[in-house]
């Protein structure tokens, strides 16, 4: 009864209940012109294919058109309102034009740092080209002089960043998607305090949708009057649209500019396994100390003007940066960001790009997967050419919807030599690649839809760097306790599991 009660008083219940009222509103309105009905329905009929003409000459993704071809075909009131309300992948010109001004402003202080193209072309063409793609895509160059820390499981990347916290002297920046009370924030939270109070500049941003469940109502008030500057990215307002599409699912922390994490890990317990949703569960993150962490103070930066509409300076910044000199390199490493503000898929074309300059190995972990011909196509192209395709995603879903979904693709996969593995002791959060020995990247960009065109997002790609090396290692590892799915295992769902599994191919990237 206690958590019925504390649903019913909830901001989230509310805003469902006034988005609700506000569909009702438009049942009623149909059903008040029923009399009119054989109009109405040959006007959404006419309606209905104009727009799916428009549709197909819109720039976006395939199979993004094909669901709202279909849903807009086959029932044409209900198919034209939703697109109208939730279709628009980007924000409105106005929120687009303030994006691309930050960016902009941020562009003279992105400036690759000299010799390090030349190095790199000079170690690996291949290299090379995927580095410049990033960043003529983002803005945001390629390091040296950074050293790389990658962490396999979330525990370790917390007593690691709790450890980096307690050192801090000048700023701490933290923007994350999900943060929620426990022992994980706690511990964090007593931190941020105690720095706040010795006059340390403290920020905090999470995401409102994210977050939403799992932290009081005034929760930022709270942080701010312990003296942290704390930010909700996109407030969720109950209105019927689809701003609500665009989450800041980043994971990012600086501290004095030396230091900076990232990864697919968020502030919960069930990161740590100090609390246990879905089993064991598993995550990667990586720490950078050196040069590459001014590319995550940028995106910071980037996005706290964005949520506070006040422009800032980088340039008090700007002497951490030059003392990061004195790091010892460690490979090549290229921070970069990715926005819904634009039509430039950053992410996507980065993993293809790993996947399709591969020539011995891809292994790659994902807690989902739903993508397009792009990627489907690279990887079973990368799989039919000999190179050693390996998948991993979860055994015990955290969404079962999206679970159905991510096998519905194991057929094609696997036909075309694509080995899938199910990590059997939980889920596996991680998202990372790594390809031959030489390439990688961790980040928080999952391979479905929404991490690859509606979500801020953020990632590290690698080349030549230490970090490889366990990355590697840690796949192999997981391997030893994960299922590897057979063709015949997908072959047992039966008629009624595959057409299932043929609706969420078709709706999936509406979902």
């Amino acid at each position: 009864m206690k958590k019925i009660a504390s649903f019913l008083v909830s901001r989230m219940f509310w805003l469902f209940v006034l988005i609700a009222a506000q569909a009702a509103f438009w049942i009623v309105l149909a059903v008040r012109l029923e009399h009119m009905r054989e109009y109405i329905n040959a006007g959404f009929w006419v309606a209905s294919l104009f727009l799916a003409l428009w549709v197909t000459t819109r720039d976006e993704n395939p199979a993004y058109k094909i669901g709202w071809l279909f849903l807009i075909l086959a029932v044409p009131v209900f198919g034209i309102l939703m697109y109208f309300f939730f279709s628009q992948r980007r924000l409105g010109a106005k929120e687009r034009a303030r994006g691309s001004d930050i960016v902009e402003q941020a562009r003279p202080y992105l400036l690759p740092s000299k010799g390090c193209q030349e190095r790199l072309w000079k170690t690996s063409e291949g290299g090379f080209r995927q580095s410049e793609y990033i960043y003529a895509a983002s803005y945001f160059p390629a390091w040296e002089h950074t050293q790389t820390k990658y962490f396999p499981m979330g525990v370790d990347f917390w007593e690691s960043l709790v450890a980096d916290l307690r050192k801090a002297e000048k700023y701490i920046f933290m923007e994350y998607f999900i943060i929620e009370e426990g022992v994980m924030f706690d511990t964090i939270f007593d931190i941020l305090v105690e720095k706040a109070k010795a006059g340390l500049d403290v920020r905090l941003m999470y995401d409102d949708i994210g977050s939403m469940t799992k932290v009081p109502a005034k929760f930022a008030n709270e942080m701010r009057e312990h003296g942290i500057r704390c930010e909700i990215f996109n407030p969720l307002r109950p209105i019927l649209n689809s701003m609500f599409n665009n989450r800041d699912h980043r994971k990012i922390t600086v501290i004095d500019g030396r230091v900076g994490y990232t990864g697919g890990a968020n502030l919960a317990d069930e990161y740590i396994n100090a609390r246990k949703r879905f089993g064991t569960w598993k995550d990667a993150a990586i720490r950078l100390e050196g040069q590459a962490v001014w590319s995550l103070l940028v995106m910071f930066m980037q996005m706290w003007c964005y949520a506070t509409r006040v422009d800032e300076s980088l340039e008090p910044y700007l002497p951490q940066r030059a003392a990061n000199a004195d790091v010892e390199t460690d490979g090549f490493v290229q921070p970069f960001g990715d926005s819904p503000l634009d039509n430039n898929p950053v992410c996507q074309r980065a993993y293809l790009n790993m996947i399709t300059r591969a020539k011995d190995y891809v292994y790659i972990n994902t807690p989902y997967l739903d993508i397009g011909n792009e990627l489907l196509d690279a990887l079973t192209m990368a799989a039919k050419s000999g190179v050693d395709v390996r998948m991993t995603v979860p055994h015990i879903p955290d969404k079962k919807m999206v679970f159905f979904l991510t096998r519905a693709y194991y057929p094609v996969l696997l036909r075309a030599g694509v080995r899938v593995y199910e990590y059997t002791p939980g889920f596996i959060h991680s998202k990372t690649f790594v390809c031959d020995d030489l390439y990688g990247m961790v980040g928080t960009i999952n391979l479905d839809f929404r991490s690859l065109y509606l979500h801020w997002e953020d990632g590290v790609w690698l080349y030549g760097s230490s970090c490889l090396e366990t990355m590697k290692a840690d796949y192999l590892e997981t391997m030893k306790i994960a299922h590897e799915v057979t063709y015949a295992e997908t072959q047992s769902v039966g008629v009624f599991g595959r057409f299932f599994q043929a609706v969420l191919r078709v709706f999936g990237p509406l979902l």
